[in-house]
């Protein structure tokens, strides 16, 4: 008779075979030549997969608690993914970080560039591009015609990525990946590779044609979700069934008390001044200020290895297999800062990228110290390399494909607070800034929930922000103008994102509010017994889950 771990490990090896492009996202190594089949049918072979693999594990007890974890946790995402599936969300999304576009572009950044034979594996994938794009054309009006669109302008924003992306006075992605692969290839791999990029490109550019002029009159008029597409999203997001309302006015007592700690801050850097005094006085300072993104780059590598070095053994038992990490320039301009896993094998380690928008060419360290330890140790890296070296306590489809947004992106930030805890933050600046990216993070639990259920502002709200109207992306802007010390291209691509993919903002303030919650339960219910670097053990030794299932296994510990 099957197991969990049986059905949970099949289900990775059929899942790499219909889904070569996840494969490489996933780092499971084999099929590097191939896409995905983004067809309606495409959609449709994963989504029985994931019926059949739901109605096995329903019929199969677990043989011990560590089985009874991975049954929930598979069963949970799955169950999810199938709601979100059944009700058409998945197969017409188009947004401007996320979807079958990004999903195209985005694997190439985690293939190797060197050497014939990964040379050889971009030319055939570039070449499917072109049939990859078609196809999730083809899925989009399939969708469009049974009732169900993204909103009209994510289709004009994600157009204007194409442009961005084919321009070669921009980001000129396929023909700078073929010159990067081609570089050491023999001259007929390098014509191939040309010739795959320049029919790439102009797929790409087709797709930003269709975008505009054939699906965009078909889209929502409207950006808000409403409340039944929200609630299935940041419960999919989360893992966990939330009061939407109730986080909703959680957010704005979180936004106003991150702020009072802020002003404190503020009054150590520039006493008797304002928290934008004291932003301007750092900005202003040169020491916390690289000029250039290959030296940034290089500060960020700096300190992501002195974090690995200084919390192992001390804080955390960090593998040896995670305790590399590699900090990389993303070659797209989005503004996106971002970590992607190792494979399978650590062949590939895991890497904190940065889309470094055009024109900006000067860092500011005391923003960006707390983004490090959110993307390296112990944020994403510790968390995700650990999950994926944990081969004895943990199935491959734990390992490899689990991935939940509350849980990933709440133990980020919950780790960013860690590290202050610890006093790896104790200058004034270092802790703004940890302190200012906290507090967006709340900004975007009440722009996010109230942009999409299109809710009532408090009219008691401790901002005096627009009493009693109703949020509009208008508004959406102006709130996070005022609450966010994000340059405008940068902050205008968020409330973007954030309009495109309902409940995936709210998840890391969230998330980080459950973890703190899961926390608080163990030290209650172990009482002087209570060891953090245990619960850190035993929560991280889990994987990743939804958090509803996070709080049952912690309970059971």
């Amino acid at each position: 008779m099957d197991r969990v771990d049986d059905i949970a490990n099949r289900y990775v090896d059929e899942w790499a075979k219909l889904d070569p492009t996840g494969a490489t996202h996933a780092g499971i190594a084999g099929r590097e030549d191939r896409m995905t089949d983004l067809s309606p049918e495409g959609y449709a072979t994963l989504a029985g997969l994931d019926r059949r693999t739901l109605a096995q594990l329903d019929a199969v007890t677990p043989a011990d608690e560590r089985e009874r974890v991975a049954k929930e946790a598979m069963q949970e995402r799955l169950s999810r993914a199938l709601t979100r599936y059944d009700a058409g969300d998945v197969t017409s999304e188009v947004n401007v970080i996320t979807g079958g576009l990004h999903y195209i572009r985005g694997v190439f950044d985690l293939m190797p560039t060197s050497g014939e034979e990964a040379a050889a594996n971009i030319a055939a994938r570039m070449a499917g591009v072109p049939t990859a794009l078609t196809q999730w054309r083809q899925t989009l009006l399939r969708a469009a015609d049974t009732g169900h669109a993204s909103p009209r302008q994510q289709m004009i924003e994600v157009a204007k990525q194409c442009d961005i992306w084919t321009d070669p006075n921009g980001d000129n992605f396929y023909a700078g990946l073929a010159e990067r692969a081609g570089a050491g290839a023999s001259e007929a791999l390098r014509a191939d590779l040309r010739r795959a990029a320049d029919r790439a490109r102009e797929a790409t550019i087709e797709t930003g044609r269709f975008l505009r002029e054939e699906l965009a009159p078909r889209g929502r008029e409207k950006q808000a979700a409403g409340p039944e597409r929200y609630e299935r999203a940041i419960g999919y997001f989360l893992g966990a069934e939330v009061d939407v309302h109730e986080a909703y006015a959680w957010g704005f007592d979180e936004l106003a008390r991150l702020e009072a700690d802020m002003r404190q801050v503020a009054e150590k850097i520039v006493p008797g001044g304002s928290i934008d005094d004291a932003v301007a006085a750092l900005d202003a300072d040169p020491a916390r200020n690289i000029t250039g993104k290959e030296a940034f780059r290089d500060w960020m590598q700096e300190l992501a290895d002195r974090a690995i070095s200084e919390l192992n053994g001390a804080h955390f038992d960090i593998p040896a297999q995670v305790r590399r990490i590699e900090c990389c320039l993303a070659p797209t301009s989005d503004g996106g800062i971002y970590y992607t896993g190792p494979s399978e094998d650590f062949s590939r380690p895991g890497r904190m990228w940065w889309a470094v928008p055009h024109g900006i060419t000067t860092f500011s360290t005391w923003r960006e110290v707390t983004t490090v330890y959110h993307e390296g140790v112990p944020g994403h890296h510790l968390q995700v390399g650990q999950t994926a070296a944990r081969a004895e306590l943990l199935n491959r489809w734990q390992r490899l494909l689990c991935w939940v947004s509350g849980h990933g992106e709440g133990w980020a930030l919950y780790a960013e607070r860690l590290m202050d805890e610890l006093g790896y933050l104790a200058d004034p600046g270092d802790r703004l800034g940890m302190l200012d990216g906290q507090a967006f993070r709340a900004a975007r639990v009440i722009v996010d929930i109230g942009m999409h259920l299109e809710l009532e502002i408090p009219r008691d709200n401790p901002f005096g922000f627009h009493p009693g109207e109703r949020w509009t992306p208008e508004l959406g802007w102006e709130f996070m103008r005022a609450h966010c010390r994000v340059p405008d291209e940068n902050l205008r691509f968020e409330v973007n994102r954030y309009l495109g993919w309902p409940g995936q903002a709210p998840s890391y303030k969230i998330g980080e509010r459950i973890w703190l919650q899961a926390r608080a339960e163990a030290r209650a219910r172990k009482g002087a017994d209570f060891d953090l670097r245990e619960f850190h053990r035993n929560a991280l030794n889990l994987g990743s889950l939804g958090l509803d299932p996070l709080k049952a296994a912690l309970a059971r510990v």
